[in-house]
C-alpha cells in the first residue's frame, strides 16, 4: 500500500476524532417549560411585535464546563410558530415570509462557541432560513451549570442578537402613508435555553 495514502488516511482518522471527540451530549428539554425561542420585529415603526417557535429541539456536545469546545444544533419547526394571532401566524407560514409547506425547518450550526469575559461568548454558526444559509454571530451569556432537586445535571443559556430578514429571503412589506415601513427588517432574536445533561 502506498505510504503517502497511509499516512494521509491516518491523519485524516486523528484529525476526525479530534474533530467529533466530545463525549458529551446535553438536549434541550421536551416540553421547554423553562427555555424559550424568542424575536421581536418592530411595528409601524412606533412598536413591536414578539413570537417564539414552539417546536424545537437543540443538541450540544460539549465536555469542558465552560462549554468552549461544544458544538450544537438548534432546529426549530416552522409550523410553530407563535404570534399570539392566528391570521399573523397564518401569514408568517405562508410563502410571503417563511413558505413553511417547502421549508418546514430553521437550523443554526454552531462552529464556534468563544468565551469574551467571564460569562460572556461569542456563538458563530450557519442559520439557515427558507433554504438560504448565512455564518451570523450571537452574543451569548452563560449562566453555568448545575444539579437540579431530582438528580439530573442542568445548564443554563442565554443567547441574542439581530438578524436582518431581508437576508433570508423574508422581503415581504408595505410602506406606510406617514413613512416608514410596515414591518421592520431587523429581527432581534431572544433565546433562553436550558440543557440537561445526557451522558
Amino acid at each position: 500500500m502506498n505510504r503517502k495514502f497511509v499516512l494521509t488516511l491516518v491523519a485524516s482518522l486523528v484529525l476526525g476524532a479530534t474533530a467529533f471527540s466530545q463525549s458529551t451530549k446535553w438536549i434541550s428539554e421536551e416540553n421547554g417549560s423553562h427555555s424559550s425561542i424568542g424575536f421581536a420585529v418592530d411595528h409601524l415603526v412606533i412598536s413591536e411585535t414578539t413570537g417564539e417557535f414552539e417546536d424545537y429541539t437543540i443538541t450540544v456536545l460539549a465536555d469542558k464546563e465552560d462549554f468552549t469546545d461544544a458544538q450544537f444544533e438548534f432546529v426549530a419547526q416552522v409550523e410553530s410558530i407563535n404570534t399570539k394571532d392566528a391570521k399573523r401566524d397564518e401569514h408568517l407560514r405562508s410563502g410571503d415570509f417563511f413558505e413553511a409547506s417547502k421549508y418546514q425547518t430553521i437550523t443554526f450550526k454552531g462552529k464556534k462557541f468563544k468565551k469574551v469575559k467571564d460569562n460572556r461568548y461569542k456563538v458563530t454558526g450557519d442559520l439557515t432560513i427558507k433554504g438560504i444559509t448565512k455564518t451570523v454571530t450571537l452574543d451569548a451569556k452563560f449562566g453555568g451549570i448545575i444539579k437540579d432537586p431530582w438528580g439530573n445535571t442542568r445548564a443554563g443559556l442565554k443567547v441574542f442578537g439581530a438578524i436582518d430578514r431581508n437576508d433570508f429571503g423574508l422581503k415581504y412589506n408595505a410602506t406606510l402613508e406617514a413613512g416608514g415601513l410596515l414591518i421592520g427588517e431587523e429581527v432581534r432574536i431572544t433565546c433562553n435555553v436550558e440543557l440537561i445533561k445526557q451522558s
